[in-house]
């Protein structure tokens, strides 16, 4: 689970399913986070604020790979 805000290049090292592994996690975290804030139990705010910006980081660099993949597969 991040802590701080994860980089991008941490991230573009990752394997395919290493990185649906990890957004699937942090989607399940970040929902349980916003349960805790309509509850009023949220210790840390800034914490759901990380988690969808580090969703949305890993989100881009997934659509970066795959338009890459498909340039690739125009030129052959």
């Amino acid at each position: 689970m991040p802590k701080f805000k994860v980089r991008a290049s941490d991230l573009r090292k990752m394997s395919p399913e290493e990185r649906m592994k990890l957004l699937e996690e942090w989607r399940s975290e970040l929902i349980k986070l916003r349960y805790q804030a309509a509850a009023g139990s949220l210790e840390n705010p800034g914490k759901l604020r990380e988690y969808r910006r580090n969703i949305a980081r890993l989100l881009t660099i997934m659509r970066e790979e795959e338009l890459r993949s498909q340039g690739k597969e125009e030129r052959a």
